[in-house]
């Protein structure tokens, strides 16, 4: 990858990223992170052999990508301050940033810049995460590309072809993380009562959620499909199952999605009319 990029923030995203360029053998000398606090860029430029600055300057704005990697609340002074300095040049800008739509950041930055928004899961942080992308108007093929190549080394990425589908992408594998943790939250509980020690508990639940996710990725079968291969008629498994469908695991499931979904067009909005205040 010979492409300059450029992150604004160092936290932990943008360090799984740099961490992922990395591995693929992106140069260090390719790789720019703004970052003001002082032990921070010298904690990234030590473990990643990348150049750090505290403030955008004249290499920061000669980047071909530069990816917005502060918080939400954050970015109406980052984009502020960024507007001020490119100038006539217009990189690509992709942002991580959760919940802020692109009429925002053309608000803030200006409308003729190429936006990709993208929402990434926390297990991005270990290279097994799940990024959900939407390339606005003006992106070229190559820009997107280059977005899902510097995407791609935290895990799978998809692309949506509405902005709008990006709720429905933090309510799927952005909040989903959480989901499953609490899952397995709930039947480490329940293994507890049942009488198994707090450390074999743990073991067992953990590695069943693991084994199971390598079997619905590496079998090919749907989950529906694995499912019903473990579960025999008048077994423990179906005993348990029954017990599921009368509390309608479905619709709570369905019904907790769509909370997530909601709040998700809901931060937006409320970030865009702070800034209007």
């Amino acid at each position: 990858m010979d492409s300059s990029i450029v992150f604004i923030g160092g936290g932990n995203m943008a360090t799984s990223l740099v961490s992922g360029l990395r591995s693929a053998d992106c140069p260090g000398e390719r790789i720019t992170i703004v970052e003001p606090d002082a032990d921070k860029r010298r904690q990234l430029a030590d473990d990643h052999g990348v150049r750090t600055v505290a403030e955008a300057d004249a290499e920061v704005l000669g980047a071909d990508a530069v990816i917005l990697a502060v918080k939400p609340q954050l970015l109406p002074e980052v984009c502020a301050d960024l507007a001020t300095r490119f100038a006539d040049r217009r990189p690509l800008i992709i942002s991580i940033a959760a919940g802020v739509p692109l009429a925002a950041l053309a608000q803030w930055l200006g409308e003729d810049f190429a936006f990709v928004r993208c929402m990434p899961n926390t297990p991005s942080l270990i290279g097994a995460g799940a990024t959900g992308l939407y390339a606005g108007t003006g992106v070229t093929a190559d820009q997107r590309e280059l977005a899902d190549a510097i995407l791609a080394t935290a895990g799978i990425t998809v692309w949506v072809d509405a902005e709008s589908r990006l709720d429905a992408v933090t309510a799927t594998s952005g909040s989903g993380p959480a989901y499953f943790f609490a899952f397995m939250e709930a039947m480490h509980a329940g293994a507890r009562e049942l009488g198994l020690d707090d450390d074999t508990a743990r073991e067992l639940v953990l590695h069943t959620a693991l084994g199971a996710a390598r079997m619905a990725i590496e079998s090919g079968d749907d989950p529906a499909t694995l499912r019903e291969k473990v579960t025999s008629k008048g077994g423990t498994t179906a005993a348990a199952l029954d017990r599921f469908e009368a509390g309608d695991l479905n619709a709570l499931v369905r019904d907790a999605m769509q909370a997530a979904a909601r709040r998700a067009d809901t931060l937006g909005q409320e970030l865009m009319d702070d800034t209007r205040r």
